[in-house]
């Protein structure tokens, strides 16, 4: 049994997503929670479900997504973890909220990073890296081949792609991603975005003005 919570919020509206097994572990993704309330958010569903956070992971460290690391980090001990290619980013982030006018506690760096191939295991679950850059330079995908989901971060939403303009970003790369990493997975598998609703491998194969299935 595999259960995961959507807590959208930030300036950016970007998902933090909570998961968890039936052992009560969880790992917390890519927390974006900038104020009072979207921590407190955060701490009840933790408290009203009796999880316990094993890990935090970053599926890459633009600046929405690593809001609330410190948090994250102040109040259960885990050190985030991310892709080594992203240490650059985390190390912008700073810059980034002052130049967006955000409030920004620093977040921990990484002990360990991801590696690609490898996995995220807690509890009795064990998702699968998948090494997806082109929105950032080394942002990572997370598979459960069991429940058949896709904790993309920014690389595939619904009917639209991560932006590229930023730096680390390539168009190319991520269109390659895209079709090399997620849309080799079955049609049924549902996406689940750093930002907006979720979606399925099968409906942007169809249906992405931008990245539309591979014909070669």
């Amino acid at each position: 049994m595999l259960e995961y919570a959507v807590l959208a919020g930030g300036p950016f509206l970007e998902n933090t997503y909570i998961v968890s097994d039936e052992t009560r572990e969880c790992i917390i993704i890519d927390p974006g929670c900038s104020n009072d309330a979207e921590q407190k958010r955060l701490l009840d569903y933790i408290e009203v479900k009796c999880l316990q956070p094993k890990r935090l992971i970053n599926t890459h460290c633009h600046i929405d997504h690593v809001l609330g690391n410190h948090f994250v980090f102040k109040h259960f001990g885990l050190v985030p973890e991310y892709h080594p290619l992203e240490s650059v980013v985390l190390e912008f982030a700073e810059i980034s909220a002052q130049r967006y006018q955000i409030p920004y506690s620093k977040s921990p760096v990484a002990s360990s990073f991801l590696e690609v191939p490898g996995s995220v295991e807690f509890g009795n679950t064990q998702l699968e890296l998948r090494f997806t850059p082109g929105h950032s330079p080394g942002s990572v995908s997370l598979v459960s081949h069991e429940h058949q989901l896709i904790f993309a971060g920014d690389v595939l939403f619904r009917d639209s792609i991560g932006r590229t303009d930023l730096p680390g970003g390539d168009f190319d790369t991520l269109r390659n991603s895209i079709w090399e990493q997620l849309y080799t997975l079955k049609d049924d598998y549902k996406v689940l975005s750093g930002h907006g609703p979720e979606t399925t491998i099968g409906y942007e194969k169809k249906n992405n003005p931008f990245v539309p299935a591979a014909t070669t």
